[in-house]
């Protein structure tokens, strides 16, 4: 079975279809998940004469239409199954249950429908015996033979086989289900479907699910009643940015500070890896990072960098793979963590090194957390409760450790939200409620700080001016943008913003290095307002010392340029 886009010009697929039919595929897939968006009259009309002018070249061979991510909205149904030449449906009965109602309105007789009752997104094992009960039903209204079980989308979503993870307890382990798992689930619910169901599978499968709804491990009464509470209040801090920043300005003293976004630099990764694979002892492990954070420390200082970082926390009711690695943004792998449970946050070392690495620095440091949305969209997510759920549950975890560092000592956080996008619905419609509960539990992680205490956030590639008032919304003290790959004003005309800016100024993933003069230019061109602090558009984790102080050195003396024209300025107003 092939897989492919349509085009807006067809020949090409024509020449696709006749060669594939000519090399003997059976069936043909064409993907299209944009059935799933708020498609207007127009869009669908174009999409039905695209397949019109594809119907000849489809004689001969079976063809499915699959779309996932989301419901398919009623009239885009309509459209999709009254395709001509096209042999089957693939529908996302994961996450487009609604779908399933337009289906039992109304399926085109002689049709096939690929029903997609496995998750191809997440890691959780099937409810065989619900999905089992969903595809009985189905088949009352497609037919016996007209109905195929299959998983919601494809499944490059997921890592590829749990047999290759060796370091999660069975426990855990016998509520996950990785891409080698799910092609075995979709195989038992065909079969069951065929009168040959596998009992000792289908009963090791609900006991794996009793064992997920009552383990102890899953549930924390104190976190639920707490994250329940939320749902009724605001959260947000009780002055203005405006009052706030006159606090931090008369406590910091920051003019035009400059700082980093994240972990300066990929020495630190050694030691951790040496003591994760047991190489090197705890004491060995502390010192090494030590010495490292000291050098880290010197070296920023040596640079006049005014705000100085080091690194990010961990939280309870996560589950860490050794293999399950992903595709993330079609360039690069990473490992999702798995929330299996109600979340929260103990004690951790990184309130000890945060603290330490204070008393080592001159100047304030910045306490460095992912945002409650961020780690949300970049895990595995439970399936068992509303996302903003667990999202409120990271926010409070948060919200615990900035109180914590707050009271050691630490005066400026950056609680980073570079996944803020990524959980943006397909559906316009149901937008504005995720960004609701999202700018939300992003306010609840610094609800209680002091007013001198300053809030940083960085939204990466958001392209917030898509959504200019839900970014304003999180009332934080200063926003940090990518301002190297995007050339776009800090927010569009008519929107009103009081906050601080911090502006990226150098592309990390480029090679070359802007020069001080570059640097201010642009930023003098792009942000005549508001500009609290300079930072790269992104972490320096991954470059090597020297590739780093050579990019800190130009932003440094950027900023100082910038100063010294402030200041001829400020003096000549006064004149």
């Amino acid at each position: 079975m092939f897989g492919m886009h349509l085009l807006t010009n067809d020949e090409p697929f024509r020449e696709v279809v006749s060669e594939l039919k000519a090399a003997g595929a059976s069936w043909i897939q064409f993907d299209e998940p944009t059935l799933v968006l708020d498609l207007d009259s127009h869009q669908l009309q174009a999409f039905t004469e695209a397949y019109s002018e594809l119907e000849s070249s489809l004689s001969g061979v079976n063809v499915v239409v699959e779309t996932y991510f989301a419901d398919v909205p009623a009239e885009a149904y309509k459209v999709l199954t009254s395709l001509k030449g096209v042999t089957g449906f693939g529908i996302d009965l994961v996450h487009g249950t609604q779908t399933l109602d337009l289906i039992k309105g109304g399926f085109p007789t002689g049709k096939y429908l690929f029903a997609g009752v496995v998750d191809g997104r997440n890691i959780w094992a099937n409810d065989l015996a619900g999905s089992l009960s969903t595809l009985l039903a189905l088949e009352i209204i497609v037919g016996k033979d007209k109905l195929v079980v299959s998983t919601s989308c494809s499944l490059l979503h997921v890592p590829v086989d749990l047999v290759n993870e060796t370091k999660l307890d069975d426990e855990i382990k016998s509520w996950l289900a990785f891409a080698a798992q799910k092609v075995v689930e979709v195989n038992a619910l065909a079969k069951a479907l065929a009168g040959q169901k596998d009992e000792a599978f289908f009963s090791a499968n609900a006991a794996a699910q009793a064992s997920r709804k009552s383990s102890p491990r899953v549930t924390n009464e104190a976190v639920q009643k707490a994250a329940a509470a939320l749902r009724s209040s605001d959260h947000r801090r009780a002055t203005t940015v405006s009052a706030r920043f006159d606090a931090q300005q008369k406590k910091l003293n920051l003019v035009m500070p400059a700082a980093t976004i994240d972990s300066i630099a990929k020495e630190l990764r050694s030691p951790h890896s040496q003591y994760k694979a047991k190489k090197i002892s705890e004491e060995e492990y502390i010192k090494a990072i030590k010495e490292e954070i000291d050098k880290v420390v010197k070296l920023q200082e040596e640079l006049d960098i005014d705000v100085l970082v080091y690194g990010e926390p961990e939280l309870s009711g996560f589950a860490l793979t050794v293999n399950g690695w992903v595709q993330s943004y079609g360039s690069h792998c990473m490992k999702p963590p798995i929330i299996y449970g109600d979340v929260s946050c103990p004690k951790l070392p990184y309130i000890f090194w945060s603290t330490a690495v204070q008393s080592m620095a001159i100047g304030p440091m910045k306490g460095m957390l992912p945002g409650p949305v961020t780690i949300l969209n970049w895990s595995f997510v439970r399936n068992d409760q509303p996302r903003s759920d667990t999202c409120y549950q990271i926010a409070l975890a948060i919200k615990d450790e900035v109180e914590d560092l707050e009271k050691a000592g630490i005066d400026v956080f950056q609680i980073d939200e570079l996944a803020l996008r990524d959980g943006l619905p397909l559906r316009e419609s149901e937008q504005a409620s995720y960004l609701d509960w999202a700018v939300h539990s992003f306010r609840i992680t610094n609800c209680g700080v002091q007013d001198t205490t300053q809030i940083h956030t960085h939204t990466y590639y958001s392209q917030f001016n898509d959504f200019p008032l839900s970014i304003i919304n999180t009332d934080a003290d200063v926003i940090t943008i990518e301002n190297c790959r995007f050339d776009e004003s800090v927010f569009r005309e008519g929107v009103n913003y009081g906050a601080g800016v911090g502006p990226g100024v150098h592309d990390f993933h480029s090679p070359s290095i802007p020069s001080a003069e570059q640097i201010a230019d642009s930023i003098t061109k792009k942000l005549a307002r508001n500009i609290v602090s300079f930072n790269p558009n992104y972490k320096f984790k991954t470059h090597e010392h020297a590739g780093v102080k050579r990019a800190l050195e130009n932003m440094v003396a950027a900023v100082e340029l910038l100063r010294t024209e402030l200041s001829h300025a400020m003096k000549e107003k006064s004149e």
